[in-house]
């Protein structure tokens, strides 16, 4: 028979663990997460962790995840893997429109996947850069998820730093700190790069391929530059989830670092 290393993982362990890293009731939180990294015997799985999370924040909290879909993007942009050119129109055609429902998370982990589906979650209308979000200021974040630049000031993101929310990285680094691209749409600095992006979507009852305006997003720094925010602040919490490493980070005020930050440094 085989040997089991470590402690069973339940609900109740991960809602300790969250609460000792700083996660309280009433907070608004943005989560992103490995779910892997938790360790390989979590009693109820992913969902374990959502309803850990849920327990802790209570009635007063909110519970924000990224359920980006990247592959519903315009096919010319497609590296992994690419396509051919001669198929970009007829992909751009034949694509289903993006559903809340029903279009497929990309990259962004079985713990946002399970909790979109959750009863009580609601997801935003954004083909590309949709997120999820439960609990007490769900309709205000969700709601007015505008198709240009989705990850800026008419985004959830942007209704996060208004509650003075916190990101949560459970098992990953900052280069998944998404909120960190809300400081790329409000810094200045000379690299900085509009494009056309385009989807599928559902528009009075058609199918249409919509094209929006987007940043050239870009998150190769954040790694850096979240070292020395925390270099400067001391206000990244650190912690342990189960066998996860984890940081709770002020969003207000890692994006405010951001883009001063960015102006400095992005060329």
């Amino acid at each position: 028979m085989e040997m089991i290393q470590g402690d069973l993982i339940t609900v109740e362990t991960l809602a300790e663990d969250f609460r000792r890293l700083g996660v309280h009731e009433g907070m608004t939180l943005i989560m992103h997460s490995s779910f892997k990294s938790l360790g390989e015997w979590i009693a109820g799985g992913p969902v374990a962790v959502i309803l850990a999370l849920e327990e802790v924040l209570g009635e007063e909290g909110t519970l924000v995840m990224p359920t980006h879909s990247s592959d519903l993007s315009d096919p010319s942009g497609w590296s992994r893997p690419p396509v051919p050119e001669a198929w970009w129109a007829s992909i751009r055609e034949k694509m289903p429109a993006y559903d809340p429902d029903m279009t497929l998370l990309r990259g962004m982990g079985i713990i946002p996947d399970t909790f979109r589906k959750q009863k009580g979650v609601k997801r935003s209308s954004h083909p590309i850069h949709s997120f999820a979000a439960w609990g007490k200021h769900r309709d205000w974040i969700i709601d007015g998820h505008e198709l240009d630049f989705g990850l800026g000031e008419h985004s959830p993101l942007a209704r996060i730093y208004d509650l003075n929310g916190s990101v949560l990285l459970l098992g990953v680094e900052n280069l998944n700190n998404t909120s960190l691209h809300l400081a790329e749409c409000r810094a200045s600095f000379p690299g900085k790069q509009e494009i056309v992006s385009g989807a599928p979507m559902m528009v009075d009852g058609n199918r249409q391929w919509v094209e929006f305006k987007e940043l050239d997003w870009e998150s190769e720094d954040f790694v850096a530059l979240a070292e020395q925010f925390q270099q400067d602040t001391g206000r990244i919490a650190l912690g342990q989830v189960a066998a996860a490493r984890a940081k709770l980070i002020p969003q207000r005020e890692i994006v405010d670092y951001a883009v001063r930050w960015m102006e400095r440094n992005r060329t």
